[in-house]
């Protein structure tokens, strides 16, 4: 038995339906339902859509951050720090992207969805560990990727390429060490070659 995907337009009408006035925006495009909810509303929000009859959201596929600003090389308006999940119905075949941004863009803090999908775990912790994020309610909020005594959150916009910090054995010591960044930063030209006749006949 071949089972189709809701029309992106039913599953619209049906999140609309279920989210009533807590939705801010709700957008079809490339053919996947993008919603977005205000901070406050968040767990109530992502709580509808799970248990919704007609949204039946039960999987967390993804949640990542997103760092607004500069985004597309444009000065940033509106706030900064967003996170973004996409949740998959299998029951009814559909699936939808969840947008909420933090309201305080120098702490940025939203809901934990961990209570809701357990997959939220490992995901919230990336995106703490990642945008500096904090995910309230959420049991064991600590960094997952970045080593002990990281400092700052490297996939924000100005977070310096180099980092702060490198490491290095030190074999009197016997022992990985810390110590400021080495590398001075450099423009590298690439080489143009001008022959009039090159790779052509001669």
């Amino acid at each position: 038995m071949t089972t189709y995907a809701v029309n992106p337009q039913t599953t619209k009408a049906s999140v609309e339906a279920a989210l009533g006035n807590l939705l801010k925006s709700s957008v079809i495009r490339l053919g996947e339902l993008t919603i977005v909810v205000d901070a406050a509303d968040y767990l109530q929000a992502a709580k509808i859509l799970r248990d919704d009859p007609n949204c039946r959201f039960e999987q967390l596929m993804d949640l990542c951050g997103v760092d607004y600003s500069t985004y597309k090389d444009q000065p940033q308006s509106g706030l900064r720090f967003c996170i973004v999940s996409h949740l998959l119905s299998i029951n009814l075949n559909q699936r939808v992207r969840l947008k909420v941004f933090a309201p305080d863009d120098d702490f940025p803090v939203v809901q934990s969805l961990c209570d809701v999908w357990n997959s939220a775990n490992w995901f919230e912790r990336e995106a703490f560990d990642l945008f500096g994020i904090v995910f309230e309610g959420h049991s064991d909020l600590r960094r997952i990727l970045t080593d002990y005594g990281f400092i700052g959150h490297p996939f924000r916009k100005d977070f310096p390429i180099s980092g702060h910090v490198e490491m290095r054995y030190d074999a009197e010591q016997k022992r990985v060490v810390y110590q400021p960044v080495t590398i001075e930063p450099r423009e590298i030209t690439p080489r143009v070659i001008r022959e009039e006749n090159y790779g052509g006949r001669h």
